[in-house]
């Protein structure tokens, strides 16, 4: 095209053609003059008259930029047009290998036979499980929003998208959508026995552990069946310092008491403490002990007096001590018999109320602090306390069972007395248990 303009624009130059218009016509027309057989070619014929005008020349300079612009826009065209047959032969060849032998599109009829669950495997947890699952149902309707895009695209340039694969496609997605839906069923229902069956495994737990509670109460409080509430005994068998019994009543204010209990101890050395008076300020008001190779010791305010008695062979003893403030006399009785006796022990000392008795062990504070090594090992009953010093027939009569009289400040009753840490409480009847051991 550009060689014909060109040609045309030398031949103006030259003034070798001639232009002739028609009436009303916007086409060009040249005319060729033949040149004789025996004339020279390159010789210029003679010259013709130019007939164009300064009008006609600015037409021609039109019709050619017209004709350049016309070029350039069928060049952009014809470029437009490449890239439009290349999609559409991507398209096609995407089709093409899709496409069965028997004419079907891949896919069509050829799904998987075996119809397995296709959701992938999922986690244990029921609330992970529906959080995956949404995000699979959600990726699944972003891929068909996207078939659908370019299914969009296809008719607007031309190509065609098979209705049978785009059946094929929403078929398929309505089958995973029902597949979902049965699974969250599946997970919810799971959900809710894995709830049952944690409720009714925390119901027998609870059952179980309120069983051992009561029987471990029950172990703790020993037998109700006393013959009379006076009429048991405490056993602790290990030297730990856990196990002991505790008075529930407390002391008031005294200025003289009588402590008399039963004793049955084997252990060496020392049979330990056998009871102890605990108040704020002074843990040690009150103690009889028995600690390593020293004799048996009582403390009054801290302060020490040591006791003529000896009772670790393993038989039951009945044991006394009387004290009064007064120049701070003392009194030991074992088996109904006097020992010993002295003076000088926390004389003038009140013995301060609101304090703790606990059986079996020293307190290094109120009711708490025990010394493995200080504990008693045996068994105990019949531990009363007077606000008074008895008479020796008195203590005589206890001993020799012709009589029993409990404490006016602490009685020996099976309601009064809690045992911890594993120790137990028996029935016992201790002029019988005390007439076989003799």
């Amino acid at each position: 095209m550009f060689a014909f303009l060109a040609a045309l624009l030398c031949f103006y130059a030259l003034g070798n053609g001639r232009i002739v218009h028609g009436q009303g016509a916007k086409e060009t027309r040249y005319i060729c003059t033949a040149i004789p057989a025996g004339n020279n070619p390159s010789c210029p014929l003679p010259p013709m008259p130019m007939q164009t005008t300064g009008a006609e020349e600015e037409e021609l300079k039109n019709t050619v930029l017209q004709l350049r612009e016309t070029i350039l826009q069928q060049k952009e065209t014809i470029v437009n047009h490449l890239g439009t047959i290349k999609e559409l032969t991507s398209k096609l060849s995407r089709c093409e290998s899709d496409m069965l032998p028997d004419g079907k599109y891949r896919g069509q009829g050829s799904w998987r036979k075996d119809n397995k669950n296709t959701m992938g495997d999922l986690p244990r947890d029921p609330s992970d499980s529906i959080d995956h699952l949404g995000k699979t149902m959600q990726s699944l309707k972003d891929r068909l929003e996207n078939l659908e895009q370019q299914h969009m695209r296809a008719n607007m340039s031309g190509a065609s998208f098979p209705n049978e694969l785009r059946d094929l496609l929403q078929r398929r997605l309505g089958d995973l959508e029902t597949q979902l839906l049965s699974k969250v069923a599946e997970l919810e229902e799971e959900k809710s026995q894995l709830y049952n069956e944690t409720a009714a495994h925390r119901h027998r737990t609870e059952s179980t552990l309120n069983s051992l509670l009561e029987r471990i109460s029950e172990l703790e409080k020993g037998n109700s069946g006393f013959k009379s509430p006076e009429d048991f005994k405490v056993s602790l068998p290990l030297r730990t310092n856990y196990l002991y019994g505790r008075i529930k009543k407390s002391l008031p204010e005294m200025y003289a008491f009588t402590v008399c209990m039963w004793l049955k101890s084997s252990a060496s050395p020392g049979i330990g403490t056998p009871f102890s008076y605990g108040v704020p300020g002074q843990a040690n008001e009150i103690v009889l002990i028995e600690w390593g190779n020293n004799p048996i010791e009582l403390l009054v305010n801290d302060k020490v007096a040591q006791l003529p008695l000896s009772v670790s062979d393993g038989r039951w003893h009945h044991i006394c001590i009387t004290w009064t403030t007064r120049d701070g006399l003392w009194e030991a009785y074992q088996d109904g018999e006097k020992l010993g006796s002295g003076d000088n022990l926390a004389p003038w000392h009140p013995i301060k109320p609101g304090g703790v008795i606990i059986l079996g062990q020293e307190q290094d504070t109120v009711g708490g602090r025990f010394d493995a090594t200080q504990a008693f090992v045996g068994e105990l009953s019949q531990f009363n306390l007077w606000d008074r010093v008895l008479r020796p027939v008195d203590i005589m009569n206890m001993a020799n069972c012709s009589s029993y009289m409990p404490g006016n400040v602490i009685p020996w009753i099976d309601t009064n007395v809690e045992v911890f840490g594993g120790a137990t409480k028996w029935a016992l009847e201790i002029c019988e248990d005390r007439f076989f051991d003799s």
